[in-house]
């Protein structure tokens, strides 16, 4: 029998494409192709628009996606987060370091993502360097942030696909995520814990790092919500649920966690890794932490049917009036 044939590269070669790196989206252009190393797909030589070339990468065809409008969203969608993120950090620029949570809290240092070409559209100093000096400058930013402790957390596809899907609903559509939730995050927390705590020794080192990552997790997504994980069209919504919760007359939902669920949870995994990246953790812990993340994203990822809501709800005029003029 013959050899079957390789199928073309669903990507070409100078195509102008979207890469994943860690959790965002850059825009960026194919090198070069070659067979993957099993045997199986294409790798892709990858250069980020607006970076050096250092920066150019061989990368595996799962992290490549077309340049179309579905995509691009996306990528606007973590840009936002990046920019929340900045915007809670400049605020907040004379606070001393405290943990990981007050890291969250405060929001993140990120200057820039790839692909971004606002940071020097007219950027003429004062010293008088132009445009490409000043973008120099800024990646040179860039390498030292990269150099910090992070982490790379792989979030399957059809969970982006979902986070994509959940975008459209919300910003698109301006349809919402029924709340108070059916499953809340902390009944999802809960869950994983039901499920991984037999696979841990009682009392050991590695119970332990679970039971703090599930109180970590807890922590960073009552601090980040309101700050880095809403749509605008959300905003109302979220000062309903505020008040409810300040009013204490449901006993069952008393903060974010047992009120949102994973549809919110999802996007604070993709917000993660740069979160992580603004905490004083050595390299030893960031790795202990991105192991624990790795195993509930994977556990979380096969449970989207239960957890996620099958339909949004469509709110009504008074509503739609209100969120716009937010």
């Amino acid at each position: 029998m013959a050899p079957q044939k390789q199928r073309e590269p669903p990507f070409q070669k100078d195509e102008r494409v979207l890469c994943f790196h860690m959790e965002m989206l850059y825009e960026a252009k194919i090198l070069d192709i070659m067979p993957a190393e099993n045997g199986e797909g294409w790798q892709y030589k990858i250069h980020y628009k607006g970076w050096k070339s250092s920066w150019d990468d061989w990368v595996p065809q799962d992290r490549i996606r077309k340049f179309d409008d579905e995509n691009k969203a996306l990528a606007n969608q973590l840009l936002a987060q990046f920019k929340a993120l900045q915007s809670g950090k400049a605020a907040k620029q004379s606070a001393k370091k405290g943990g990981a949570a007050r890291a969250a809290a405060n929001g993140s240092d990120m200057s820039s993502a790839r692909g971004s070409e606002e940071r020097t559209a007219g950027a003429a100093t004062a010293t008088g360097r132009g445009p490409r000096r000043a973008r120099d400058y800024e990646l040179e930013q860039e390498d030292t942030f990269h150099n910090r402790p992070s982490i790379k957390l792989n979030i399957p596809d059809h969970l982006k696909a979902l986070l994509v899907d959940d975008w459209e609903n919300v910003t698109k559509n301006n349809q919402l995520v029924p709340l108070p939730h059916v499953h809340p995050v902390e009944e999802i927390l809960n869950d994983y814990l039901a499920h991984e705590r037999p696979h841990r020794k009682e009392g050991s080192a590695s119970q332990d790092i679970l039971e703090e990552t599930v109180a970590g997790l807890r922590e960073y997504f009552d601090k980040c919500l309101g700050r880095i994980l809403l749509y605008r069209f959300e905003r109302n919504q979220y000062h309903e649920m505020h008040q409810l919760w300040m009013q204490g007359d449901d006993g069952k939902h008393k903060s974010a966690i047992d009120t949102y669920g994973a549809e919110h949870l999802a996007r604070l995994l993709v917000s993660l890794p740069e979160l992580i990246a603004q905490t004083n953790m050595d390299q030893q812990s960031v790795n202990r932490l991105r192991e624990e993340l790795t195993k509930f994203t994977t556990w979380f990822s096969r449970h989207v049917t239960k957890y996620f809501v099958s339909q949004y709800e469509t709110p009504g005029t008074e509503y739609n009036e209100q969120a716009r003029s937010v």
